[in-house]
């Protein structure tokens, strides 16, 4: 009877111990916070991966017709990027066209009801409205002599 008191007492004691170092672990994570290997970012979330933040950017490349530096500052002399920097003026105003196209799709496009995140299809994106320009047209093409559905005869 001694020993399986004793044994009972040891289980207890190494329980206690092991719960003791679980707690101290999960409190300190608590206090550590997320840090996030990206810097500055101000629309876009802080526990964004690697592969999303590419695809992020390469839409940006693609409405836009546009490179990295378009937003983005390369140090002349190390020849390293400084994605963090706000120096490039190019680089606020996309930060401002994306809570712009937000407000849009959260207003007028919210079809599914549920919160929104990077895997969402949106309706309105960059080319939505730049189609591959810099700048977006604000003057519609020229039309065409006789637009191609116009089946009435001119003379």
């Amino acid at each position: 009877m001694y020993t399986f008191i004793e044994n009972l007492f040891f289980m207890k004691k190494s329980f206690f111990v092991t719960l003791s170092l679980v707690l101290m672990i999960t409190i300190s994570l608590a206090f550590t916070g997320y840090d996030s290997e990206f810097k500055n970012l101000k629309v876009l979330p802080k526990d964004i991966t690697k592969k999303q933040l590419d695809s992020v950017m390469n839409h940006f490349t693609a409405s836009l017709n546009v490179k990295c530096g378009f937003c983005h500052i390369q140090n002349k002399t190390t020849k390293e990027w400084d994605h963090a920097s706000d120096e490039n003026k190019h680089k606020l105003v996309a930060r401002d066209m994306m809570v712009m196209t937000n407000e849009i799709n959260d207003k007028y496009f919210d079809l599914t009801g549920v919160k929104r995140d990077l895997n969402t299809q949106l309706m309105v994106t960059c080319f939505t409205c730049h189609n591959s320009n810099k700048q977006p047209e604000t003057i519609p093409p020229a039309a065409p002599a006789k637009a191609p559905w116009d089946t009435t005869k001119r003379n």
